[in-house]
């Protein structure tokens, strides 16, 4: 018992004698990091620091090189290093998932070196960023907006871009987010009661994207829009309001005869014909 117990206490001393090593390993190992990285930063040298922010990039050291590229973009304009430098610098703040910094520098980047090689992958890069600032559908949708004009831009200038099919694949989930935006709109038009709001805000969504896959049920909930808003209108505004509610129904069986909401719509479409023979009746 006293052997094992012996032991047992051997094997923990062991154990944190271990750990104890490989944190100091580590701290030293910080600590030369960080030293050759504030030495290179405080150094005059500008080779020196070029070299040693280079380091760091090869090294994915993403902040450390940013930090030094950062250091050097006022001394290296108007050099014939600057062009490289500042496509490590931009691509720094791109690695470090810092979207708003690296569209800023991408951009800048095409207006200072237009003629690049390397353009095309930094256009597109660009509007990547913008795209990844992307809010969920129910915030303000400006990002979305301009990344898909950015995205757009690089297809036109670069249909025959290997990266073309992916940016087309962008701007349709961008288009995806400013569709439920507008699709929620309508919706919560519709549960308040604002039924005429809510039947040419869909009509509106239906414009905007002609050729989204729930444009049946937009016309459908205009055929509801338009009924719902007749039953609220005085008696005088009732025919020409139940009247647009047929007409939106006839036009949802001329261009979704397939549709799955054919038969509810044909219930507010019998109900509002009913009516309307009804009200023409009462003023013979």
């Amino acid at each position: 018992m006293g052997k094992q117990l012996g032991f047992f206490i051997f094997a923990i001393l062991m154990q944190k004698r271990h750990s104890y090593i490989l944190f100091m390993l580590l701290s030293v190992s910080l600590l030369f990091g960080c030293s050759g990285y504030e030495r290179a930063l405080k150094s005059k040298d500008v080779n020196y620091k070029l070299k040693k922010a280079n380091e760091f990039y090869d090294r994915k050291k993403w902040q450390q090189a940013n930090g030094l590229y950062e250091s050097l973009v006022p001394v290296m304009k108007n050099t014939r290093n600057y062009e490289p430098m500042y496509y490590r610098y931009a691509y720094s703040f791109y690695n470090m998932k810092d979207y708003l910094s690296a569209s800023y520098h991408f951009k800048n980047y095409l207006e200072f070196f237009p003629t690049s090689k390397d353009a095309d992958e930094i256009e597109f890069l660009y509007g990547y960023c913008l795209y990844k600032m992307s809010p969920k559908p129910s915030l303000e949708q400006q990002s979305t907006e301009r990344a898909m004009d950015a995205l757009q831009t690089f297809i036109n200038a670069h249909p025959e871009s290997p990266r073309a099919a992916e940016a087309n694949k962008y701007i349709d989930e961008c288009r995806g987010k400013l569709e439920i935006k507008e699709a929620d709109a309508a919706k919560l038009y519709y549960n308040i009661g604002q039924y005429r709001a809510a039947s040419v805000t869909y009509k509106q969504l239906m414009r905007n994207f002609p050729e989204s896959k729930n444009s049946d049920l937009y016309q459908y909930m205009i055929v509801k829009s338009w009924f719902k808003f007749a039953g609220e209108s005085v008696k005088e505004k009732q025919e020409e309001r139940y009247a647009n509610a047929i007409n939106a129904y006839r036009e949802l069986v001329d261009g979704y005869p397939n549709s799955k909401y054919l038969r509810d719509a044909e219930e507010y479409y019998t109900k509002a014909d009913n009516i309307v023979k009804q009200l023409r009746n009462e003023l013979k």
